[in-house]
């Protein structure tokens, strides 16, 4: 039996304002224990919430940006739990009026693009944290986190498979930070996901019964709990049984999702409008000020490099799904002057390459926008081959200077001399006449043998295109 996997995702984006959302104390990570958790996080006696506008702002920026509707008047409302890291016994959160609703974005996989909806985006409070380590069998409870503002953005169930869901969630990753409205760091808790995931016979109309998976703090982990959870369903259900509605928890270590709980519903939460906060009313002025303020967001990018650019559409989707990698680019088109595909190879390949290999992202690379496409400017002008190219980005990696005083100290000036470059090649096809006489007998394959001699006597100096245009005629004429 073939079975179809539903899936959507509740993202939990904190917003990167300077306090928290209902009082004055501060949101930076790392602070000791309880140091940042004033009377109004803490729910005591005889205090009073009071909304921070720059939340509102940056939750309306994400509507706009996801072509959703900013709500002129939204809700705030109480969801009651007991929890030990919830001081006042509920979570301030939007429930019936949200302050987005209705958006969409595009995901790219595999050079095609799909439409993911968003059902709503609402504003909350985090709690604080469980400390489970150090305590000699007991729990600790850090109230630092209590009162940061969230925006929770939960999508229709219009994902597929675990890839769909991994591209959805950098998708969103990369918007945020492009707004700038979050960090995106995922190790600090500033952008956490939970899962809802089920199974239904292919071609059927009704959703199956779903888990929601939570502790999923990177990207790696959500594919991996996806894709557990998703053979856990069809195991039970091809063997006659039933898939039942609850939370579960990721194990990493085992790679297992294990049951935490029934699911909740809305009326387990008793939600009710908060009686010490007014509504949100939102003006149309106030709308049109955050517009003004967007930058252009990674879909008109990524249509515009492939446009200006003449790039491709994984090229244009790399390249843009991060604000900085994409700024960057677009410095070393503009400062080399050279063709966009070099700067694309470039970019995407080696730089890639060499700050993946040291952990590093583009904001931290030690060859900057300038010293690369100073690089490409002397590729594209011939003073050197790519292959003396990787030498030299190496030396600007290791911070030997710029690519023409690594050109001049080193003499790695390409040869384009085409009397010199005749003679080796003279030298190399006269000193091999055996490897000749079996190229022209149809081993064409040697010709690399005969490029590889010419570019060892001139220690890959030669220009490339010259040593394989007299490669060809001297050959022929053999």
């Amino acid at each position: 039996m073939t079975w179809e996997t539903v899936i959507g995702l509740e993202i939990h984006a904190q917003l990167a304002t300077k306090s928290k959302i209902f009082s004055g104390a501060s949101t930076a990570y790392g602070a000791p224990p309880n140091t940042q958790a004033c009377a109004v996080d803490l729910g005591l006696p005889g205090v009073l919430p009071v909304l921070n506008k720059e939340a509102v702002r940056m939750a309306a920026k994400l509507g706009l940006a996801i072509g959703a509707k900013v709500a002129n008047r939204s809700v705030f409302a109480r969801k009651n739990y007991f929890y030990p890291d919830l001081p006042k016994g509920y979570q301030i959160s939007q429930f019936e009026l949200p302050i987005v609703e209705k958006g969409q974005i595009q995901i790219e996989l595999d050079d095609e693009e799909k439409t993911i909806g968003i059902t709503r985006a609402h504003l909350e409070e985090d709690a604080g944290k469980s400390l489970h380590e150090d305590f000699q069998g007991l729990s600790g409870i850090d109230l630092n986190r209590a009162g940061t503002p969230l925006i929770e953005i939960v999508s229709e169930p219009d994902m597929r498979s675990a890839k769909e869901a991994i591209a959805y969630m950098k998708k969103i990753h990369s918007l945020v930070r492009y707004l700038e409205i979050c960090d995106g760091n995922m190790q600090e808790g500033s952008f956490r996901c939970d899962a809802n995931v089920s199974i239904r016979r292919k071609g059927a109309e009704q959703f199956g019964t779903r888990a929601e998976l939570k502790n999923l703090n990177s990207f790696r982990f959500v594919e991996r709990a996806i894709n557990y959870e998703v053979e856990r369903q069809i195991d039970i259900l091809e063997a006659g049984g039933k898939v039942k509605q609850e939370t579960r928890l990721y194990d990493a270590e085992k790679n297992e999702t294990r049951s935490m709980r029934s699911k909740e519903e809305a009326n387990d939460y008793r939600y009710f409008p908060d009686p010490d906060l007014l509504p949100v009313v939102i003006e149309p002025e106030f709308l049109e000020q955050v517009k003004a303020t967007l930058p252009e967001l990674p879909d008109a990018k990524k249509h515009r490099f492939m446009k200006e650019y003449d790039i491709s559409l994984y090229d244009a989707s790399v390249l843009t799904a991060h604000r900085e990698l994409a700024n960057y680019f677009e410095e070393v088109v503009k400062i080399s002057g050279s063709e966009p595909k070099l700067c694309v190879n470039w970019v995407m390949g080696d730089l890639s390459g060499f700050l993946n290999k040291n952990n590093l992202d583009i904001t931290q690379s030690p060859v900057s926008s300038e010293q690369l496409a100073g690089m490409l400017a002397r590729i594209s002008d011939k003073t050197i081959s790519g292959k003396i190219a990787k030498q030299v980005f190496e030396d600007i990696w290791s911070g030997e200077g710029t690519a023409d005083e690594i050109i001049d100290k080193k003499g790695l000036k390409q040869v384009t001399d085409s009397g010199l470059i005749e003679k080796l090649v003279n030298d190399a096809v006269d000193n091999n006449l055996q490897q000749v006489e079996q190229y022209k007998a149809g081993k064409d394959k040697l010709f690399g043998f005969f490029v590889g001699q010419v570019m060892k006597v001139s220690k890959g100096k030669a220009n490339p295109a010259q040593v394989n245009e007299l490669l060809k005629k001297k050959l022929a004429d053999s």
